[in-house]
């Protein structure tokens, strides 16, 4: 999955000071989101574009060496596991940690959802992979919730918390196979699971309503036992936006439910496959935690990020389509 960082956004900066991460991400989107359009929209992004404006300073409290605003085709993220693990690299190799460690550092992070610590390699020069980390409180909000979906009848679903909401379900479900089934298909037909579940089912995060909503829709292959074997599965999330990677707080988010249901215990690593890109993530459960009236864990993700190299992008004040257009 693409990381489209960006290192400073002065008006955010400015907005940042004192502000709760999710009170800026609110002024951000209310106030600076042509700066969203122009670098995740075309021509210079694409449908599948991913971003995050990295905010030091005021933002990044609590001990945290820098905060994260995640930016998409359609808005703006509370949580993103690619993101992290790039950002990981990206804090250590441009300076963000003033003394790293040999031979893993921990990078503190600030996401909407909350704090994270990405544990990065550290060879006393550069980053390197594969990075993991830990993060927030993530539960299993429903289980075997039945949902009418237009077009498929009633189908059973569970909603996971990883950092953002998401609903569960075997593609088997809506008649598709989600390693060879068109990717149209299964954009299609998760989306409306999503808009389904929007309707008829109402979520409570504990701390803040500016989390309870669901972000989309995983497809996976059925496989929630325990298993050396990778379980594939396909993220539709956003505006029908597809997830390239195994998607980070999905995996926070479907660990935290095949714990609850008894499937893996703490400490079982779990391997995901992206049906899209065939690019793997670990997940596992390290501790069992409260986190409002939920039995909630803390899971560990792990993955690889790659650099792919560094733009200066030009915005003409005289072009029409100055902050770019979306075409679906």
């Amino acid at each position: 999955e693409p990381l489209r960082i960006v290192p400073r956004l002065e008006a955010a900066e400015a907005a940042a000071g004192g502000l709760p991460l999710l009170s800026l991400r609110r002024e951000v989107a209310a106030t600076q989101d042509h700066v969203r359009r122009a670098l995740m929209h075309e021509p210079r992004g694409h449908a599948g574009m991913y971003g995050v404006v990295v905010v030091a300073g005021g933002a990044a409290t609590a001990g945290a060496h820098l905060a994260a605003l995640f930016l998409h085709g359609a808005g703006y993220s509370t949580m993103c596991g690619h993101a992290v693990l790039a950002l990981g690299r990206f804090a250590l190799d441009y300076g963000l940690v003033a003394v790293p460690s040999r031979p893993e550092t921990a990078v503190r992070l600030l996401c909407p959802c909350g704090p994270v610590t990405a544990f990065v390699p550290w060879d006393g020069c550069r980053s390197g992979n594969p990075v993991r980390f830990h993060s927030v409180p993530a539960f299993a909000a429903a289980v075997d919730l039945a949902v009418d979906v237009p077009g498929h009848g009633k189908v059973v679903v569970d909603i996971g918390y990883g950092g953002t909401f998401y609903a569960f379900l075997s593609a088997e479900q809506l008649g598709l196979d989600v390693c060879s089934s068109k990717t149209r298909d299964l954009v299609s037909a998760a989306s409306t699971v999503t808009e389904a579940v929007k309707k008829q089912f109402k979520l409570h995060h504990p701390e803040s309503e500016d989390l309870a909503f669901l972000y989309g829709t995983i497809l996976t292959d059925g496989k929630d036992a325990f298993s050396e074997e990778p379980t594939t599965n396909i993220c539709v999330f956003a505006d029908e936006q597809v997830d390239r990677s195994p998607t980070g707080s999905g995996v926070m988010a479907r660990i935290a439910l095949q714990y609850h249901k008894g499937l893996i215990q703490l400490n079982q690593t779990r391997t995901f496959r992206s049906s899209t890109t065939g690019s793997l993530f670990t997940g596992k459960a390290v501790k069992a935690t409260k986190f409002g009236d939920y039995n909630a864990v803390i899971v560990e993700v792990s993955g690889e990020a790659f650099y792919t190299g560094t733009a200066t992008f030009t915005v003409e004040e005289e072009d029409p389509l100055k902050y770019g257009f979306f075409l679906k």
